[in-house]
């Protein structure tokens, strides 16, 4: 993660959220004797967010588990090849 001052930040703003937005990449700005914060683009705060959704709700987690499991196993649903050609849509 990029690290800069508040001056810094401040002196070139656009091009900072601009990199943030780009790069996909959060950056601290950090404030002497003040709090530091992170610039990061709405898209990955979003996928953030959704992120901690998931890993907080048990019941998707036991899904994900129950599908790690039964793909490791090879014992999923496997689709017949009219409903596969269905799905690809072929």
């Amino acid at each position: 993660m990029e690290q800069l001052s508040v001056n810094k930040f401040r002196a070139n703003i656009k091009d900072f959220v601009d990199k943030a937005i780009s790069n996909h990449e959060p950056i601290r700005v950090t404030r002497r004797g003040g709090k530091d914060f992170i610039v990061i683009s709405a898209e990955d705060f979003d996928r953030e967010i959704e992120t901690v959704y998931v890993l907080q709700n048990n019941s998707l987690m036991n899904q994900i588990q129950d599908s790690l499991q039964t793909y490791s196993t090879k014992t999923g649903y496997k689709p017949s090849q009219e409903d596969a050609d269905e799905i690809l849509s072929v």
